[in-house]
Parts: structure tokens; sequence; C-alpha cells
């Protein structure tokens, strides 16, 4: 359980950045109290975190909220997905959002799992409802938002307990902070019953927005009792009618309870404060008296700030054993009661009134259970809860030597390369693939850490999959493989048969040996035929790599000329008739490896010398690398969840092959221009490998040469996969080529730069 004091050690004395979303003053309800007190708070005792708020706002009943404040309105989509953009583009640190079914659109609130899908900070989750037996869509939420969070913050061990049983929330990332209370000096009844006009009384009280789940009704039942025992009691019922109650049904219920305290003659024994009092009033409030009465018969609540408020303020409190209760008031804390007993009630308060030093005991042990909720401590462990969430510092990123090749064998064996792993063991299970064996193929053509002699068996490995993979009588390449060398299939995707295409076109312009570019040669013109009708966009894409790659060797070869025309043409023609004002891309949807698509409009119009080509290329390029740059300047790749989703893009999952496309596509702009600015970005995005991503994430290691296999809401996937090794490889030769072409060898240290820049020059 986490309550700090101000003795507690130090927070780092980092700045930090939080976006606060939930209900919000002047709404009258505890969610937005809550809110509140957490915005105030941070700014009164942890003024270096900067706190943006944003309201979950009813148009229908608009509110006068204070200056700064940016709404959500809670039944439009389109509100939320554009308070997620704003919230992204303001780099924050972490979003702390504030769940209650109620308060967020859609059945059950389900608005809300849209918005966090959205988010790409760092999620700190406060779920102030944890139900044990939900209904399956509200079981589903709460289950959607403990997946997207990086923390999740509960003011009771049951729920976290609850959260972690039946939500599947890591224990880890839960963190029990007890709700905050003001600090105020102890026993000071009088002074505020005089204040009141009620000096002499003894004082109960009850306090909330009144409706029948509170248990007034109990209290009232009892008074006749207590009356009779000690005359000078005052019952207090403090607080409005609850608002949902009064569009229902009026004043209906306190019109009830009014006459039953009529008919039991009790009108000099009970105040009724029809009114919604803001906090400080009702600290006054409850300064002014002796009991505090939680009377509610709801056993599943699990936070009360105002019996956090009355324990801190030290009142004897006699309560109803619901959740938070039973945790706050134990070890002499307070009195617990059976629910819906006006005997049990009525026993509790004459021991008190009729034993003035067990009532002084009780509250003497409430006030100091209440010094670690006080204020500070509760905006400490905000602020470390904060810290917590928050994405590290990126590591140095060292390009002393390429990287290890260990993590590319491991998932190897005679076959080719495995597609998947569990952690960073391969998996069986999943066979192989066309598109990872190609991959491999291309690094093999790039790899200078390799004997020849090692080189010369992977590269057969890796081929001898390509070639097998053929399907003549369907004219295409197969893509995935069993473990036991069967396929699953007689025909690959539009993009493996265009990624095979590019290989081939790689390995026959940069293979080492004669050989191999011999065989590349062979197979380009075999396949060239049957591959040149792909049409989807990446397959287009790969496609004019491979062309492009075929006439740096020969200029003259004709096939290739007219395929690449042919692609280049379709692709500027999509980009035409797709691009909107704020959307320059060649489809309504992102999807995987973008800027492949501006790469080869751009390497198409070098060759040909179409500037149009290079110019809509370029325009292209720079448009993805600026959505995928978020405002403090790290590389947001374009996750996968944002596939077939139109003109958006969603965080999450954030894969490698995206940045190792950003770095290839950064390589070829700058030989197409010369601007540095290409230089930057494609260091940007070698430098989200090694944390410098949305959530300190380190994916790579030069040692091994693994990968991980992305970034997700709750930070690195820890699988490695050929996939992700590979585009981590290819993206260290291609980032390596760009600090030499670029003539700045300092930032990358590269030790191996007379080894490596045979490549490089190929490369040119």
């Amino acid at each position: 359980m986490t309550r700090l004091t101000p003795a507690d050690g130090k927070r780092p004395a980092v700045a930090r950045h939080v976006a606060l979303v939930g209900t919000f003053a002047p709404r009258k309800c505890g969610i937005a109290t809550f809110t509140t007190d957490i915005f105030e708070k941070l700014a009164e005792f942890e003024p270096g975190i900067r706190v943006d708020v944003y309201v979950l706002n009813d148009p229908a009943q608009p509110a006068n909220y204070r200056d700064g404040v940016k709404l959500i309105d809670y039944d439009d989509p389109a509100s939320y997905a554009r308070a997620a953009e704003a919230i992204n583009d303001s780099g924050a640190d972490a979003v702390w959002l504030q769940h209650e079914y109620g308060i967020y659109g859609g059945d059950d609130g389900i608005l809300v799992t849209d918005f966090v899908d959205r988010l790409a900070p760092p999620l700190i989750l406060t779920p102030h409802t944890v139900l044990s037996d939900p209904s399956d869509r509200q079981a589903a939420i709460l289950r959607h938002l403990v997946e997207r969070a990086s923390r999740m913050m509960v003011m009771s061990r049951h729920s976290r307990d609850l959260l972690a049983t039946r939500y599947a929330a890591p224990n880890e990332l839960i963190e029990i902070v007890e709700h905050g209370a003001p600090d105020r000096p102890f026993g000071r009844q009088q002074e505020f019953k005089r204040r009141l006009g009620i000096e002499g009384r003894d004082v109960l009280m009850t306090f909330g927005l009144l409706g029948p789940g509170k248990g007034v009704e109990h209290v009232i039942e009892a008074l006749p009792s207590i009356v009779r025992r000690h005359p000078s009691v005052l019952y207090r019922i403090v607080g409005a009618t609850h608002p949902n109650l009064i569009a229902q049904h009026g004043e209906e219920y306190r019109e009830q309870l009014k006459q039953r305290v009529a008919d039991l003659d009790l009108a000099d024994h009970v105040e009724w404060v029809n009114r919604f009092c803001e906090t400080e009033e009702l600290l006054d409030q409850l300064e002014a008296c002796d009991i505090y009465i939680t009377p509610y018969p709801n056993m599943q609540q699990s936070t009360s700030g105002t019996l956090s408020y009355a324990v801190a303020l030290g009142k004897a409190v006699v309560s109803t054993p619901y959740l938070h209760a039973s945790e706050l008031l134990e070890g002499g804390v307070g009195l617990l009661i059976e629910p819906n007993s006006s005997e049990a009630i009525a026993e509790a308060v004459d021991g008190l009134l009729d034993d003035r030093d067990a009532l002084q005991t009780l509250q003497e042990n409430a006030y100091a259970k209440g010094r670690g909720t006080i204020w500070p401590c509760f905006a400490r462990a905000a602020a470390k809860l904060i810290d917590d969430a928050a994405a590290g510092p990126a590591r140095p990123v060292s390009q002393v030597r390429a990287p290890s090749l260990d993590a590319v064998l491991q998932m190897s064996d005679a076959t080719g390369m495995m597609q998947h792993a569990v952690g960073v063991v391969p998996d069986r299970s999943h066979g192989y693939c066309q598109d990872d064996n190609v991959r491999a193929l291309m690094l093999m053509n790039l790899a200078s850490n390799v004997s020849e002699a090692e080189r010369r068996k992977w590269t057969r490995i890796y081929a001898s999959f390509v070639q097998d993979s053929w399907n003549p009588d369907a004219g295409r390449f197969r893509n995935f493989m069993r473990f036991d060398r069967t396929y699953c299939e007689e025909l690959g995707s539009d993009d493996s048969n265009g990624r095979t295409f590019w290989a081939l076109g790689q390995t026959l312009e940069m293979a080492a040996e004669a050989d191999m570019r011999v065989w590349a040669t062979r197979w380009y013109d075999e396949t060239l035929l049957h591959l040149s009708e792909l049409d989807s966009p990446r397959a287009m894409a790969f496609l004019a790599l491979g062309a492009a790659a075929r006439l740096r060797v020969e200029p003259e070869h004709g096939a290739s000329r007219k395929l690449l025309e042919k692609v280049a043409t379709r692709l500027a023609y999509l980009l035409e008739v797709a691009r909107r004002p704020d959307w320059v891309w060649f489809e309504a949807v992102l999807g995987y490896d973008n800027p492949r698509l501006s790469q080869a409009l751009i390497e198409s119009g070098q060759l040909l010398e179409r500037a149009e080509f290079t110019k809509t290329g370029l325009e292209s390029l720079e448009w993805i690398a600026e959505r995928q740059t978020t405002a403090s300047g790290h590389f947001r790749p374009i996750g996968s969840e944002s596939f077939g989703h139109e003109h958006q893009s969603l965080p999450f999952d954030q894969q490698p092959l995206e940045a190792q496309a950003a770095i290839d596509a950064s390589l070829t702009a700058w030989r197409a221009t010369g601007q540095t600015v290409w230089k930057k970005h494609g260091r940007t995005a070698w430098q989200w490998f090694f944390g410098a991503n949305d959530r300190g994430a380190v994916l790579a290691d030069m040692a091994t040469g693994r990968c991980r296999d992305g970034v997700n809401p709750r930070g690195v996937n820890l699988n490695c996969g050929a996939e992700s090794i590979l585009a981590f490889q290819l993206a260290y030769h291609s980032m390596l080529a760009l600090d030499l072409e670029t003539g700045d060898e300092s930032e990358g240290a590269l030790v191996g730069h007379q080894q490596q820049a045979g490549i490089a020059f190929a490369l040119t």
C-alpha cells in the first residue's frame, strides 16, 4: 500500500506533464470532486507537474468550467478522437484516467475503450468501481482498460485483489493510494458548533448526494432510541438530492424522509442542509460533528471521499462494513455495524455518547490514521505514480560494430529462418515464411561480420527456401511453410511475392558472390512477367524497388524500366485520387511498411529522370514522417491497430518493420535531395529501437542481434521473431550508409568503417 509521508525519500527532479481525464468541478459528483482534488493538490504540493484537464461534458447540461479545461462530449465518438489526438500532440508523459461506468458515453460507457486505444502516452487507470459481479459488457470494458494500462491506482486492498483475480491485472502494476484528505487541527468541534449555532448539541452527521443508496432512513429510525438517552442529539443530513434522482422523481425521496421525521416527532433532532457543499464548506460542516455515520447498504462501495475526510479530521465513525470502511476503520479507527439495522446504529451511538473517554479515543485514533492520507502525502504518492508510469530516458545508441548475427542464426536451421519465437526461443509450431527468408537473404548480401564460408552457407539456405517456394503452375511464390516442410498454401500474398522480387533485385545487385548474382538474375527474369501484374500498393512498391536495383546494375534493361514506369505511374495515381488536404497518402488507410511507397516513388523518379515522381514521393514521405514523429521529437510508428481504420492512425502495436522502412526511405530521400532533415529522421527512427519511444522500451541489443517484437501499451513485447530481428539488422546497414554518406562518423562512432565501406558504396 502506498502511504507516502513527506519524509519518504525524494522523487527524481524530473518535470512531468500529465493529462487528467474525468468529470470535474463544478459538476456535482464524487468523481468530479476527486479529479478536481488531484488537479489542485498536485498544483499545490507538486508544482513541477504540469496538468492538463480533459473533462467529460454533457452539452445538454453546460457547466462553467475554469479556464484551460478541455471538453470531451461524453456521447460523441469524434470528440473522444479529437481529445486523444490533442493529448498525443501535447507531449504528455502520461494520461491519468478516472473510470466510472456512468460518466462515459455508450452502453455502460463503452466509448472509453476506443478513446484509450488512441492514446499514445502511458495510461494510469483509477477505476472507482470494481465490480465483483459485472455484466459481460462491464467486465469486457474494464478488462480492456486494464490491458491498456501501464499503472493502476486503487484506494482499497479489495479493489486491488479484485482487479488481479477478476480482471487479470498484473499485481506489479497496481498501486494502492488511499484517498487524500485535508490536514486540519484536531478537536475543534466546539468552535465550529458555535459558528453553526448548534453549541451544546451532540452532533451526528451524514453527508453526500441524497438517495436510497445512502441508508439515511436507518439512522432516522434509530433516533428515537438515541434521543431518549441523549436528548441533546442533533442529526445533520448534509447534501443535495442526487441529480439523477431529481430528474426522475424530483424530491419525492427527501419528502418521504421528512415525513418520517415528523411522524417520529424528531423535528428538533434532525437538521437538513439541502445543498451541494463545496469542499471547504463540507470540511467546516464535518468539523462541527462528534460522530460521523455512513450507513450505506451497498457493501461493494470501494471508496468514500467523505469517509476519508471524516477520519482525517478525527471524527468518531460509525459505519456499515462496506469495502472502504472495512479497510480504513480497522484497528480501532472506527466502529463497524451490521447493515440495514437501526438497532445496531442506536447501540453504537449510545455506547460512544455514554462513554466519553471511548469517544475521545476513537477520535484520536482516527486522526492518527488520517496523518498518512493528508493531501501532501497523497500528492507525493500521485507524483510517484506518474513517474513510474512515464517512459524512461532513451539509452545511448552505439554503432561501434554491426549487431551480432547470433539472433538470426539461432532462428535458422537447414530449412530456413523460422517465423516466430516465444521470448528468445524459436517457435517451431509456426514454421517458416517466405517474407522472413527473403529478408534474411538480403541481410546476407550486406553483412560484414560473418566469414565467407558462413555467408555462403546461409545465403544458400535462404535462397533455396525462396527457390523452393515458387509455384510455376500459379506463377506465384508460396509464403507459409510448416515445420515439416509442407506448405500451408499454394500461393502467397501479393505483398510476399512483391517482397521476394525486391530481394531478387537486391541480390543481383549486392551479393558478394558472382554465382549468387547469376542465380538471382535468373529468378528475377523467370518471375518478372508473372509478378508484374501485382496491384496492391505495397506489392507494387516492392516491385519498383526490385526493378530499381536491376536498373542500377543494368541501366538499359528494358523490361525493368517498363515495369518501373508502370508501377510508379500507378502509385502516383493512387496518391492523387486518395489525397485530401489533411491526408497526403496513397490509400485511405495506413498499414505496415508505409514509407516503402514513398521510397519506391523517389527511387523511380531518380532512375527514370521523372522529377514528378521524385517530388510526389518526397511529399508523401514528408507527410508520413511528420505523422510518425511526436511533438517531443521521438519516432512513433503507425501501430498495427490502425489497420482498417480510414484516415486514422492508432499508436499501438508499434513494430520494428516500420522503423526500418523509415530509415531506408530516409536514406533514399537523402540521396535524392542531400537535405540533412532526412539524416535526422533516419536517426530518430533508429533511436526508437533503443528506447526513444512512447514507453522508453529498449527493443534491440547489439551484442546478440536480437530485437523484440514491438512496443505495446504496457511496454515491450518480449518475443523476438524473425521479422523484428531482421528489421533491426537491416536498419543498421541503412543507418550505417546514411552516416557514412552524410560524413557524420562522430555521431555513429563507426569503428567498422573500413570493413563496411564497400557495402556503403555499393548502396550508392
